[in-house]
């Protein structure tokens, strides 16, 4: 099928995987103005595309990306010039709350993002691989909170999301207050990481074999599974309890249930998407 075009992305799928590759090798895949907007067109395209049933995000070239493009950086001031002060940081404040959604497009598709990582993954890189459901790196992999080393707090997503991701405050704040490289065995020993591959090449294989299970499985219960996790995730036991009694009652009686009842044991029920 033909997939939707993007200028610092490329897209395809097969097999009902979308594979989501940052394409600006030349500059280590750093995240330009034209990147992050086309983060939020691809996970968009692919929540409302039905054959996509899982994405992969990885990177070209030697690295998965250096972080935000320092000439971005550059060209903010000019862009957000008022002779009113108060017009200007209001300006600012609408810039970086849309940086915020474009990677917040991840987490709202309804498919679940398993971030392939290799070589280095460094401050804008943290927020994106942040906003997945699942992050695999290869032993090449090192991943580091950059802002600090440039005189900023990082401000779209990593100090929000990492915290209940690696559960520990007093790590994340270690991480973001010194900027230091964490190498793939301490990414995987924190839980940063779910696994670590050899090579790039052992990397992209695994995943493609995780997401292929996935793909598999009834499209209806995995998009409802990435809706409940991320709902329990900022809500109460309790609300999140009364939420899924809800949502099933909704969803529960569907064909998928059906067919794969029906299927038997050891069979693999064909689910529609």
């Amino acid at each position: 099928m033909t997939a939707l075009q993007l200028d610092t992305l490329t897209l395809s799928i097969q097999d009902h995987i979308a594979t989501v590759r940052l394409n600006r090798p030349d500059k280590a895949n750093a995240m330009n103005a034209p990147m992050w907007q086309d983060f939020r067109r691809a996970f968009e395209w692919i929540d409302a595309q039905p054959e996509a049933r899982v994405a992969v995000l990885e990177g070209e070239g030697k690295h998965f990306t250096a972080g935000i493009d320092l000439a971005m950086m550059m060209g903010i001031a000019p862009q957000i010039q008022d002779d009113c002060d108060g017009r200007m940081r209001e300006a600012l404040r609408r810039l970086i709350l849309d940086m915020q959604d474009t990677l917040t497009s991840l987490e709202r598709c309804r498919k679940p993002v398993l971030a392939a990582i290799h070589g280095a993954c460094v401050g804008g890189g943290i927020d994106l691989i942040c906003a997945a459901d699942m992050r695999y790196c290869s032993a090449d992999a090192y991943f580091s909170i950059k802002e600090i080393d440039i005189g900023m707090v990082a401000d779209v997503g990593t100090l929000q999301r990492l915290p209940k991701l690696l559960g520990s405050q007093g790590l994340v704040r270690e991480l973001a207050y010194t900027g230091r490289r964490v190498e793939a065995a301490e990414a995987r020993e924190i839980g940063l990481v779910n696994r670590v591959f050899d090579s790039r090449e052992a990397l992209q294989a695994g995943v493609r074999e995780i997401a292929a299970t996935i793909a598999a499985k009834s499209p209806l219960s995995i998009r409802g599974s990435k809706e409940q996790l991320n709902y329990a995730r900022d809500h109460s036991v309790a609300d999140g309890l009364n939420y899924i009694a809800t949502w099933n009652a909704a969803m529960l009686m569907s064909e998928d249930l059906q067919k794969a009842m029906m299927a038997g044991k050891g069979a693999a029920p064909a689910f529609r998407d």
